[in-house]
């Protein structure tokens, strides 16, 4: 684990660049190099989730000595609190939140599904009502970029429309519709020369709707290619089906990423298929539940036969939580309540992620990627 090194802004590149450098025998897997402002990225790589401008209960310094490179945040929730002007103010995402490595903004498409009920799609864009105050906050294409703009992500997503799973035909029909729009008026409205726009491709499991999206959103010359659209409700059949048709239409050289998926299996599965880049709430989030990811399969640390457990939560892991502390120790923390548990338990998911993106980028390099996805599947269950 090393800490995260400065790149200063007058000698990074303008927008990304992406190379892959090897590709597995056996499998559609690959290793790639993402060269952004903020610095190099490593794929396939894991982006921890930092909604608010903050990865829950990490500072920056440790979310780097996890091996986290690149994160997300979100412009809904970001314009909403503390409103994206008073981000510019501070100069920028990066430097308002101490974050020194490259950042994705979401654009507020998955609020479009998870805000349904405090929403009104129309093919103009989306009415929201706040959460917070009940105010309406109205986010069109050309709001959503302008928002990510001055936020100042090295890479920004376009406004899409993600509807919820599952849904019929004619529904994620017209949400394709209107996503290939509203991608094509984010283009048209995106100026920023030194931040990089992404497409994403909508379809749900329809093979014709992905490809109908892939193919105008590749049109249109996007300096990368999302999977958008699943976790959003479906089963984890359905999102490999949506990886099998989408996946392989995508552009070589550009980087693909997969929208939403941080389960570790689901992480091997789309691998295979040639996916580069991931983020997701769960291991941040199951970490502050008291449950850590390990190869042997979850670990729920409220559960009483930890409570004499003297070993690490996972034996060989670095983190600091099996550095330094023992699953009796976690234990007690979450039932006495104390906000370290939740914080070391965080550290340990992200620092599994960070080490299992290490081990397949290392097995792909060798051409053996196949054989781990097979040990690791078989390792942890269904």
């Amino acid at each position: 684990m090393t800490a995260l090194t400065r790149h200063p802004d007058a000698a990074a590149p303008s927008r990304i660049r992406f190379a892959v450098t090897t590709s597995d025998p056996g499998s559609s897997a690959r290793t790639g190099r993402l060269e952004t402002p903020h610095g190099p990225v490593e794929t396939p790589a894991f982006m921890p989730v930092g909604t608010q401008a903050t990865v829950k209960g990490v500072l920056p310094d440790q979310l780097a000595a996890t091996g986290s490179r690149m994160i997300l945040a979100n412009t809904f929730h970001l314009a909403l609190r503390p409103g994206e002007e008073v981000v510019a103010r501070a100069g920028g995402l990066h430097r308002f939140m101490g974050w020194d490595g490259p950042i994705l903004t979401d654009s507020g498409g998955f609020q479009v599904f998870s805000l349904a009920a405090r929403n009104k799609v129309s093919d103009s864009g989306v009415v929201f009502r706040s959460h917070l105050d009940g105010s309406l906050l109205e986010l069109t294409p050309e709001r959503a970029t302008a928002i990510q703009e001055a936020l100042g992500a090295d890479v920004a997503m376009c406004f899409d429309h993600c509807p919820a799973l599952p849904a019929s035909k004619e529904t994620v029909a017209d949400a394709v519709r209107r996503t290939i729009a509203w991608a094509s008026r984010c283009k048209d409205a995106h100026r920023r020369p030194d931040q990089s726009l992404f497409g994403i491709v909508q379809g749900g499991s329809h093979a014709d709707l992905r490809a109908e999206c892939a193919e105008a959103l590749i049109a249109m010359d996007f300096e990368g290619y999302a999977v958008g659209g699943v976790s959003v409700g479906e089963g984890r059949d359905e999102v490999r089906r949506a990886l099998e048709v989408t996946t392989h239409l995508l552009p070589a050289d550009r980087p693909r990423y997969l929208m939403g998926v941080g389960r570790p299996q689901d992480i091997l599965t789309a691998v295979a298929t040639g996916i580069d880049m991931f983020d997701c709430v769960m291991p941040t989030r199951n970490g502050r539940n008291a449950t850590c990811f390990s190869e042997a399969g979850p670990v729920k640390l409220r559960n009483a036969s930890h409570r004499n457990d003297l070993r690490p939560i996972e034996e060989g892991c670095d983190c600091l939580a099996c550095r330094r502390f023992s699953r009796c120790y976690l234990r007690h923390l979450f039932i006495a309540g104390e906000m370290l548990g939740p914080i070391l338990a965080t550290l340990h998911n992200l620092r599994y992620l960070q080490r299992l993106m290490a081990r397949i980028r290392q097995a792909i390099l060798e051409g053996r990627f196949v054989q781990l996805q097979a040990e690791l599947l078989e390792a942890s269950g269904p």
